[in-house]
């Protein structure tokens, strides 16, 4: 049975579910109502949301505004200020990186990393790539790990998506299997229905296709060339590695890693490549963190 009411001048349908006996109900507008316990309300809930420069890496804002001229950051006027660490984390990861020099002075590579509209280690993988010989690679690379997650796992077809994942898995990088992906894509003529198959979004092969010539006509503007390396991509992980070191992460324990610099514990994440190699490496170089049940190294 379904009825309609007027409430608050929006239409409010109930609809009964005669196997069940319950009853829905939803509003038809573009409003979300939450119930919350008054313990909750009281207690766990803030009054605002904290300002997301307050809760995020700020390394491309630092490296922005020292291109700007910016010089003294702590005393910078910031309309909601972050935390101190927070700027001088950002100085050192930016100074380790090589874009500041040891006064905290923009370098000539800093200049250039600024020119992307990048994370700047990306930046900076993209810039090195230049001088190794494999841009053509570390663009597409790049590009991937730009946009979510390009496998999707439909309810009732895990066992079959999973399949069609390991046939891209490169058992030394995930990064090269996102490679792998994308040249397989492109061999099979940028094909919707290809991705169907192969349980892949097509819409973020799109994306990453875009951002990949977004990025390609920065590099031309800047002279940059557009190199391959062929089937060397021992050269693409070596390149990795020269802008992600300080995320690099030595074996402790069964399959427990921590960071060489920071001791930060963390693991291999099941759907890596790595995970099921036969063998533990004992050190990697992850993209990210992933915080679940564990923390996760992402590649």
């Amino acid at each position: 049975k379904i009825c309609t009411y007027t409430v608050f001048g929006h239409s409010l349908i109930f609809f009964r579910c005669p196997i069940y006996g319950v009853v829905f109900s939803f509003f038809l507008c573009r409003q979300c109502f939450r119930l919350y316990t008054q313990a909750a309300y009281r207690s766990e809930m803030l009054i605002a949301t904290v300002p997301e420069i307050q809760r995020t890496n700020l390394s491309n804002v630092v490296l922005l505004l020292k291109s700007l001229g910016v010089q003294d950051l702590l005393q910078f006027h910031f309309m909601d200020p972050p935390p101190q660490d927070n700027i001088l984390n950002s100085l050192f990861q930016l100074w380790v990186l090589g874009a500041l020099d040891n006064t905290g002075a923009l370098t000539s590579l800093g200049r250039q990393m600024v020119e992307f509209p990048l994370d700047p280690a990306l930046s900076k993988l993209l810039i090195v790539s230049v001088d190794m010989e494999c841009s053509a690679e570390v663009l597409v690379i790049v590009s991937m790990l730009s946009v979510p997650s390009i496998f999707y796992r439909p309810k009732g077809r895990e066992e079959e998506s999973d399949q069609a994942r390991e046939k891209f898995l490169v058992p030394e990088s995930d990064h090269l299997t996102l490679l792998h992906v994308y040249q397989q894509w492109k061999g099979n003529s940028y094909a919707a229905q290809w991705c169907n198959e192969h349980f892949i979004h097509i819409k973020a092969l799109r994306k990453v296709r875009e951002v990949r010539q977004q990025l390609k006509d920065i590099m031309d503007q800047r002279k940059m060339p557009v190199i391959s390396c062929g089937n060397d991509w021992d050269v693409v992980r070596k390149c990795i590695c020269s802008a992600y070191f300080h995320q690099a992460a030595k074996l402790k324990g069964i399959g427990e890693y921590v960071n060489c610099r920071s001791g930060m514990p963390c693991h291999l994440h099941p759907t890596s490549a790595l995970y099921g190699m036969g063998f533990t490496p004992d050190h990697v170089v992850y993209h990210e963190l992933i915080m679940t049940s564990k923390v996760y190294a992402g590649f």
